[in-house]
């Protein structure tokens, strides 16, 4: 009985630790991803506020459905490769751009699942800025919901890194 009890805590403990690893992995795609967003701020038509907003992504506060935001996203996923010409993710792009990080092998199968997941349910969306923001706001609640989500603090941790 005490034997499975402390295997039953081992597999919690690495449950919580890859959770929290995947967490700290999207921190460091997240900060690394931003770093686009000022190049293309303009080039989307994305005001200050909102520019200013991005940062906190993540938090609970930020709301992600601004056409412009969804703009943006495009401009910074194609500076890195990440899209296809019909701006729908370039699976193979992805994954290799979420493995260049620490440990995002632990993450790139499951991020890439959830865009793809999202994605599919907005494809009707013929408006590509459009379709883009509703698909950001789908994996932020997807990956929320799958605990892969960055703290703020552990975006701010790793940010200067890039």
């Amino acid at each position: 009985m005490v034997c499975s009890g402390f295997y039953l805590g081992l597999v919690v403990m690495a449950a919580v630790t890859s959770v929290k690893g995947t967490a700290e992995v999207m921190s460091h795609v997240t900060a690394h991803f931003g770093k686009a967003l000022d190049e293309c701020r303009e080039e989307s038509g994305l005001s200050t506020e909102v520019l200013e907003e991005f940062k906190h992504f993540w938090s609970e506060d930020f709301e992600v459905v601004h056409r412009e935001l969804g703009c943006a996203l495009i401009c910074m996923s194609n500076k890195l490769s990440l899209l296809h010409d019909d701006t729908r993710v370039h699976q193979v792009n992805m994954h290799d751009y979420v493995k260049s990080f620490p440990n995002g092998e632990v993450l790139s199968e499951m991020m890439v699942k959830l865009i793809k997941n999202c994605e599919r349910q907005y494809d009707d969306i013929k408006d590509d800025c459009d379709r883009t923001v509703k698909v950001a706001a789908c994996f932020k609640a997807d990956a929320k919901k799958e605990g892969i989500a960055p703290e703020i603090t552990m975006i701010e941790a790793v940010i200067e890194i890039y």
